[in-house]
């Protein structure tokens, strides 16, 4: 069972989040105090903490802080009031995890939970996985696929790997590298579909100078360059089926012979291959040989799509926002609250690659530190000149009106929550679903 250590000096925010969290099968561990969350972190560690930010005494920020130089690995979720979630912000560059606005929502609390234990405790993350730590995961089902990955890497068997296009076949193709004896030789892959037929051969097998129009040099294949190591062959069932019949030859012999070269050459590689084809119809339709099938499916792999690890997505999403943020040069935090919900909504038939390019164009065009709602929808949705959703056309409009509201009322929350007709905690929640700052809008004099 999970524990967590909650910390409020507001006893009333104490029992209710720890009744919902004891809702959903997790053990609290209650603190009044930064001081009193002190001690109870030295009596044990909790694999989460969840404070509030302004308290007496120790603060929210200084308890993270102080847990931060210690325990760098455990998160910490801040509870922040409408005039906090600035610090919240500046501190997730520091290492927080995350933050919640007040008043809490109970489903958000839940996500963001779920999301800080699940990375707080992915064996991606852990020691001793530098092997596959470039896959992001705390599917179960990933992790079986990892398991018997890792069982795989201790031989030397052919692996095909299978799975739609972008759900990280290279990436597996790599850790199963990097898990084995091999790991310390060249990791080569080709993707057979992107070469011209008449080009694919030389570029395996390589070439002798002369030997077409053009060959001005010798030329080193692929298999060459990966001897000692791992050729990783992608969209292998795309290869064309005179090549197939070469491939075959080479894998069991264990020698090459380059285009126009008159003997062999001894080759000692790993073969991994990938497709997201179904090589059983590919045989039946005579467009793939069957006897290299065998010789390549020795180990056959399948990974999910996206769609059916969802889990994940939280995981990636922090992922993909800290690398391409990191790579952008600015300094895009967090996802507004409810934006994960619609990244978890969509069917993303693109897999981890179409996802990884909604995060991108969300970092793209972000301006502010938090991608807000209206940005992660549009980065998702139909093209710009298409029709927009319902709920693409509200959110649109939702943050066009919130804006005007703020501008109206210079930044003043209270006027601005009256002239919409709502009350302050409701103008609170809706600013943080767009990620609106109202002191953007004071008139500075």
């Amino acid at each position: 069972m999970k524990r967590i250590l909650i910390v409020d000096d507001d006893a009333e925010t104490l029992r209710l989040l720890r009744l919902r969290l004891n809702s959903h099968g997790y053990a609290v561990i209650e603190a009044d105090s930064g001081e009193q969350a002190l001690a109870r972190i030295g009596a044990g560690l909790p694999d989460l903490i969840i404070t509030d930010m302004r308290m007496g005494g120790i603060s929210g920020m200084a308890l993270f802080d102080q847990v931060h130089a210690r325990h760098p690995g455990l998160p910490v979720i801040m509870l922040t009031s409408h005039g906090s979630i600035a610090d919240a912000v500046a501190a997730m560059r520091r290492g927080l995890f995350g933050y919640l606005a007040k008043p809490i929502e109970a489903r958000e609390l839940a996500g963001e939970v779920a999301r800080a234990l699940a990375l707080s405790t992915s064996p991606t993350l852990g020691a001793g996985a530098a092997w596959r730590a470039g896959i992001i995961t705390c599917s179960a089902r990933m992790e079986q696929v990892l398991a018997e990955a890792w069982q795989v890497a201790q031989g030397d068997a052919s692996v095909l790997l299978t799975g739609p296009s972008g759900s990280g076949k290279e990436l597996l193709a790599r850790a199963i590298h990097a898990a084995g004896k091999r790991m310390a030789h060249p990791f080569v892959a080709v993707n057979c579909a992107a070469i011209p037929d008449q080009l694919l051969e030389s570029e395996l097998f390589g070439h002798v100078r002369g030997a077409f129009t053009g060959a001005v040099r010798d030329h080193l294949g692929l298999f060459q360059a990966a001897h000692g190591g791992t050729l990783f062959l992608d969209e292998i069932g795309d290869m064309p089926p005179a090549l197939q019949v070469k491939l075959l030859r080479a894998l069991q012999e264990r020698v090459v012979r380059p285009v126009g070269a008159v003997g062999n050459i001894a080759i000692d590689v790993r073969i991994v291959c990938a497709t997201h084809q179904d090589l059983g119809l590919a045989i039946a339709a005579g467009r793939f040989r069957e006897d290299l099938f065998y010789r390549l499916n020795v180990v056959s792999l399948a990974l999910p799509a996206l769609a059916e690890r969802r889990e994940d997505i939280p995981l990636l999403a922090a992922h993909f926002l800290a690398m391409l943020a990191a790579r952008y040069g600015k300094n895009v935090a967090a996802f507004a609250p409810g934006a994960l919900q619609i990244l978890l909504a969509q069917a993303w038939p693109g897999n981890v690659r179409q996802f990884a390019n909604a995060v991108e164009k969300c970092v793209a065009m972000c301006v502010s530190d938090i991608v807000p709602v209206s940005l992660v929808q549009r980065a998702v949705g139909e093209a710009s000149d298409e029709l927009a959703s319902f709920d693409e056309a509200r959110a649109r409009f939702e943050r066009e009106y919130l804006t005007q509201i703020l501008k109206i009322a210079e930044g003043n929350v209270s006027r601005a929550a009256r002239l919409a007709k709502r009350n302050r905690s409701d103008f609170y929640t809706l600013m943080a679903r767009h990620a609106l700052d109202p002191a953007a809008f004071k008139k500075h004099h």
